[in-house]
């Protein structure tokens, strides 16, 4: 008999002056089917000794759900309802479809105008923070900016959504998509997120900062994912993109991007023992953070234990990962630029870090220095061996030094991983990461 999902109470979220409800009546006794492709896996559990989240006990995220704590959600409102409907019981949600962070009480997405506040336009922004007209010395104040923080706050509240304690959240069949919404794993622990392609968080509203940078800079908020403060998390076989609004097509403002999008995927903040598998990252900026700041010792020292393997990152200009303070294990892994791309670095070494890269592969077009692979960023030690690239084994660590000495980097991470399932040759590791990796492939549970 197929499980029940249990009557989720109604939740209607109304926004500001804006009236925009978020949130709708979820059917009690809908039904949910067991089926899309995910039978047999859903309840699977992290394999003992799959990299870090394998650590200090095991990460089983809802596998031990009650068929009433089984659910199948369509829609931003359904996936939030089943959240609050489970707490922090052992829970299994299924996506089915396509689901709209930015969307009505319906699921139907909406623009930008939905969101805006006090008069807020980018039209009337643009004017008045034109350094012509405002400088280059003081970061943006009064009314209008005003205008675009109450805007950006009326996003955020439907943009943001939290995954609690003891969750698996799967993809139910090849086609399962979250679109402009930010999945926060933040203060809680065991979670297991699978087969879901996470697409286009956008920010409606990014700030114009002049004084960041010799020549300003627009930032902006949202990651796909963000695994803050949370412990115990297996993140496999899913896709992160910028879908259909790449920020190589924005305009510039102010001769500088209006970029909408910050990360794809963040570890930061005291999160620890997490394995991040099968993954493909591509066409983006600036992909992943594994610390996010050189200030943050205090939460961050002796955590950030993350394990990276089988991920393919595809035309992604940076961090892939930049880490700082962590434990972080990187190996077998694709890296991939094709010509045209825009590409800085894969590795940022940061403040106190501890990576160990290896058993990867690079496809590099053949305009990329491979001494930029690293980035040195901080003073800090690593291991990189056994490293494929263009398919010739390259010593990472000598050739940066050699092509960028101002940055020498030190050999020697100042530990050895041990939870490693299985470790491919990095000859093989392009065939394997492109048959396996990302969302709509087969599962191994």
């Amino acid at each position: 008999m197929p499980a029940r999902m249990r009557h989720l109470r109604a939740t209607a979220v109304v926004l500001g002056t804006a009236s925009l409800a978020l949130a709708v009546s979820v059917p009690a006794q809908a039904t949910v089917h067991p089926a899309h492709g995910t039978k047999g896996i859903e309840r699977a559990v992290l394999p003992a000794g799959d990299g870090w989240a394998a650590a200090e006990g095991s990460t089983t995220g809802g596998a031990n759900a009650t068929p009433d704590h089984v659910y199948t959600v369509t829609n931003r409102a359904e996936l939030i309802a089943a959240f609050e409907d489970a707490g922090d019981a052992p829970k299994i949600v299924r996506i089915a479809g396509t689901v709209h962070g930015n969307a009505d009480a319906e699921g139907n997405p909406i623009g930008c105008e939905a969101y805006q506040q006090d008069g807020y336009t980018l039209e009337k922004y643009l004017a008045a923070y034109d350094p012509a007209v405002w400088g280059m010395d003081e970061v943006p104040s009064g009314p209008p900016e005003d205008a675009r923080v109450a805007s950006a706050k009326l996003q955020a509240a439907a943009v943001n959504v939290k995954v609690p304690s003891n969750t698996t959240l799967i993809g139910a069949g090849k086609n399962a998509t979250v679109v402009g919404a930010s999945l926060q794993v933040k203060n809680v622990s065991n979670v297991i997120i699978r087969n879901i392609s996470f697409e286009d968080t956008y920010d409606c509203f990014p700030q114009w900062d002049p004084t960041d940078g010799d020549t300003g800079h627009w930032n902006s908020e949202y990651d796909n994912l963000v695994v803050y403060g949370s412990r115990h998390v297996w993140v496999d076989h899913n896709t992160f993109s910028d879908g259909d609004r790449p920020d190589s097509d924005q305009p510039r403002y102010f001769d500088e991007l209006f970029q909408q999008h910050d990360g794809l995927f963040d570890i930061v903040r005291g999160a620890d023992l997490v394995t991040v598998s099968y993954n493909v990252l591509k066409d983006h900026d600036k992909t992943m953070l594994i610390g996010n700041s050189d200030s943050a010792g205090a939460d961050d020292r002796g955590k950030l234990r993350v394990t990276l393997h089988h991920n393919l990152f595809k035309d992604v200009n940076e961090r892939a990962p930049r880490v700082r303070f962590g434990q972080v294990d990187s190996y077998n892994n694709h890296f991939v630029s094709t010509k045209g791309s825009a590409y800085g670095y894969s590795y940022g070494i940061g403040a106190e870090s501890q990576l160990v890269a290896e058993h990867n592969a690079f496809t590099l077009d053949s305009g990329v220095d491979k001494a930029t692979i690293l980035k040195k960023w901080s003073e800090s030690s690593l291991t990189a061996g056994d490293n494929y690239v263009n398919g010739r084994k390259t010593d990472l660590i000598a050739v940066h030094n050699a092509g960028v000495p101002a940055e020498h980097l030190t050999e020697g991470a100042g530990w050895k991983p041990k939870l490693r399932t299985e470790v491919d040759h990095p000859l093989v590791v392009p065939l394997l990461v492109a048959l396996k990796a990302g969302a709509g492939r087969t599962l191994i549970g």
